[in-house]
């Protein structure tokens, strides 16, 4: 076996004990011994797994932040290498890109295994609403893997990848962690790209991401977190009202008043929330307890209200052209969207303002929300008995998340006799994602000793959890683009281009005198400014100012406006550097200009 947390891993990479072939081809033989779990709906073939695993083995393990670190995808987001179905053979289509947030996490050295199995149209919490049969629990195969993010969560349970993207609306991203002993990171809705992604309800949706640490999952989204000017619901980040409670010595956790709390029976879930409170109090946390009705009749609201619209609407061509592809359960639940009339959507509206209204105290009182994540676990054949009434039961404390405009980390915390895995959620307003998850951390290291479903031992804490402005994102438009002489200096400190792209239409571009190697400046003007070609790197903060300290007058680091409206640190030059420089503006970009000039 081969423990492939990120921290592990990175330290098997740099040592030489491992490489990404090795890595590759121990996933292909597990991926066959596990292959009655219905974790894949398709899989990268092997050969295109080592060609990638052989093109990473040219590189540096430092070069790239997620260097041979290998991840699965839930089959509603977009892989340029495999179709999509979400879950629907009529469904399928073969995307002519893969989504932005994927070809980010590739940029950044990972390897893309394949598209996992989930709940069809990502519509369930349980995991057997597929034709590609029903993804079984990672500890228990008799028991519902939870959904809809099914194969995504049991691919990382089971020792196939180091992370995987699932997708969350409902629920679907923390419920499958908790019962597989993962993190299941919900960020703010907006701050992953959507595009690409099959839509359940739009205006609801998250990716998700699923890891075997909190850390590793602030790894991952400190790669995959960027605005994308291109996706109407992406968002720019935004600063919580109060921060840095995450890792505070004392802290606020909100909890229930006793009789709303529900497990449906699962005493051994009683005691292990209760338990969870403790280790939180030990922590340094003060329980308050909450009304939180207000939370619940949210809950309610996103199934029993007009939001089951948004499903029916993105659907909707199959759904009329031919209902019998999709299977009876998902069918009768996303055709009831075509209800509700016009009237009942803005009577949800108002309620829905209200009831957020209503929350507001306890976020005035706690910094975040303890709530078990999931208030029992059921097994296959007892869920597919009664579907839908289960499947509700499970949407209790995680579907108001996002209605509500919340952050969530779904965290391991423990185990009941049987030896099922429990979760809690760890939730909080909107941006405060850096603190759920350096809380998470304390709180799943307090709960439980191992990673997964696999015997390997969670580590102990980093000594210092990386801070959330751990990156600086520099653009650079001339001797550091990619290929060019100066390249090294960004690669040297531990940078990764994250993007190709064009300033906005405001500046002139000049080739200054002097070299090698040769320079451009870039200069904003009023007036007559034209769009430049240049790449974004997100370089470690630590190695910016050495960066920085290197460059020569006149240039320097600005703020450059790019394209998409967005500001970020790049190259500007000083006004008095263009005294005897040519205006290269008409051609638009630094590899143009050395094509036109020969070199």
């Amino acid at each position: 076996m081969i423990d492939l947390s990120l921290e592990s891993l990175s330290a098997a990479y740099r040592t030489g004990a491992l490489t990404p072939l090795a890595v590759v081809d121990f996933i292909i033989a597990q991926r066959r011994k596990f292959s009655a779990h219905n974790i894949w709906i398709a899989e990268l073939p092997d050969d295109d797994l080592r060609d990638r695993a052989r093109e990473l083995a040219t590189l540096s393990p430092d070069s790239l932040p997620l260097f041979g670190v290998p991840f699965a995808i839930k089959d509603n987001i977009d892989f340029a290498a495999l179709p999509t179905t979400a879950g629907c053979p009529a469904f399928s289509f073969q995307p002519a890109a893969s989504a932005p947030v994927v070809q980010a996490l590739i940029d950044a050295g990972a390897i893309a295994l394949g598209k996992t199995n989930l709940d069809q149209f990502a519509t369930g919490l349980v995991g057997t609403r597929s034709p590609y049969g029903a993804c079984r629990n990672s500890f228990d195969a008799e028991y519902i893997s939870g959904g809809s993010s099914s194969g995504s969560a049991v691919a990382v349970a089971l020792g196939l990848a180091s992370f995987s993207l699932g997708t969350d609306t409902a629920g679907s991203g923390r419920v499958p962690a908790a019962f597989n002993n993962l993190v299941g990171y919900k960020p703010t809705l907006g701050s992953l790209s959507m595009r690409g992604v099959v839509p359940a309800c739009r205006s609801l949706d998250a990716m998700s991401i699923f890891a075997l640490t909190a850390e590793d999952a602030a790894a991952v989204a400190r790669v995959a977190v960027k605005f994308d000017a291109a996706d109407a619901w992406s968002r720019r980040a935004g600063k919580p009202a109060r921060g840095g409670w995450g890792t505070a010595p004392a802290f606020r956790f909100a909890v229930p008043q006793p009789a709303q709390l529900e497990f449906f029976g699962n005493e051994a879930y009683a005691q292990l929330f209760a338990a969870s409170i403790e280790r939180l109090t030990i922590l340094g946390g003060e329980a308050i307890e909450v009304d939180i009705e207000p939370l619940l009749e949210t809950a309610r609201l996103l199934y029993e209200g007009p939001w089951v619209a948004e499903r029916t609407l993105a659907t909707e061509s199959l759904l009329t052209t031919r209902p019998d592809a999709m299977l009876e359960v998902t069918r009768r639940i996303i055709s009831g969207g075509a209800t509700p009339l016009a009237i009942d959507g803005f009577r949800a509206s108002y309620r829905l303002k209200e009831l957020t209204r209503r929350a507001e105290p306890m976020w005035a009182n706690a910094d975040v929300l303890l709530l078990p994540t999931a208030g029992t676990h059921y097994k296959i054949a007892a869920e597919q008995a009664d579907p839908i009434r289960l499947n509700s039961t499970l949407g209790r404390y995680t579907n108001f998340v996002n209605l509500m405009d919340l952050a969530a980390v779904a965290v391991p915390a423990g185990f009941t006799a049987a030896k099922l895995p429990f979760g809690v959620s760890l939730i909080a307003p909107a941006w405060n994602d850096a603190d759920l998850l350096a809380l998470a951390g304390r709180l799943h290291r307090a709960a439980v000793s191992t990673l997964g479903a696999t015997s390997f031992a969670l580590a102990p804490a980093p000594a210092k959890a990386p801070a959330a402005s751990a990156w600086v994102d520099v653009m650079v438009c001339g001797a550091h683009l990619t290929g060019l002489p100066l390249n090294w200096q960004l690669v040297d400190r531990g940078a990764w281009k994250i993007a190709s792209t064009r300033t906005a239409p405001v500046y002139r571009f000049y080739a200054l005198p002097g070299g090698p190697p040769f320079r451009p400046g870039l200069i904003q003007v009023a007036d007559g400014g034209v769009a430049v070609d240049c790449e974004v790197w997100r370089m470690p903060v630590e190695n910016f100012g050495s960066f920085v300290n290197g460059i020569p007058a006149p240039l320097g680091i600005g703020k450059v406006k790019l394209e998409d409206g967005s500001m970020v640190s790049g190259f500007i030059c000083e006004p008095y550097g263009i005294e005897g420089a040519a205006d290269i503006s008409h051609l638009g970009g630094w590899h143009r200009y050395l094509a036109a000039k020969g070199g």
